[in-house]
């Protein structure tokens, strides 16, 4: 667990803590910030997990440092059934969580931006259940609106 100061100065590091940069980085006001890990192939792995009693994810943030495919593993520590419903190129991925009970999804996630998820079942999503992935990295040229250069901090 990180302290508020250690969070701030992660989120500053991170590029999250301010607009134009990475990304929107205050969204989510409670909950922890993750990296994910980069293996040898590219691909990316992490670990989200539902602390008992607490309704929210661990980390909240998850922050991936450039576009590709990550390996996720999600557990449900907590006494209560839950869900991930989880942003994906294509389709979203679905996972059932019943109480101490863990799934694997391998996303694709390609472009720069941040994506949602979350748990919709009950009222998950409006008790805290509600996360973000963080794609670091620039738009590549092809994708780029036709217009002037703007401004960069």
């Amino acid at each position: 667990m990180t302290s508020a100061q250690e969070r701030a100065d992660l989120l500053s590091k991170l590029g999250l803590d301010a607009q134009n940069k990475a990304a929107l980085g205050r969204v989510l006001g409670t909950g922890s910030i993750g990296q994910a890990t980069e293996k040898a192939d590219g691909r990316m792995e992490a670990t989200i997990r539902i602390r008992p009693d607490e309704i929210s994810w661990d980390p909240s943030i998850l922050v991936m440092p450039h576009g590709g495919d990550i390996d996720l593993e999600i557990i449900n520590d907590d006494l209560n059934t839950h869900c991930a419903l989880l942003p994906s190129n294509g389709d979203r991925k679905f996972i059932w969580l019943v109480n101490h009970s863990k799934g694997r999804a391998t996303l694709n996630l390609d472009g720069p931006g941040y994506y949602w998820f979350s748990s919709p079942t009950g009222n998950d999503e409006g008790r805290g259940l509600t996360g973000a992935i963080v794609v670091l990295g620039d738009v590549p040229p092809e994708a780029r609106l036709d217009r002037p250069d703007q401004p960069r901090p």
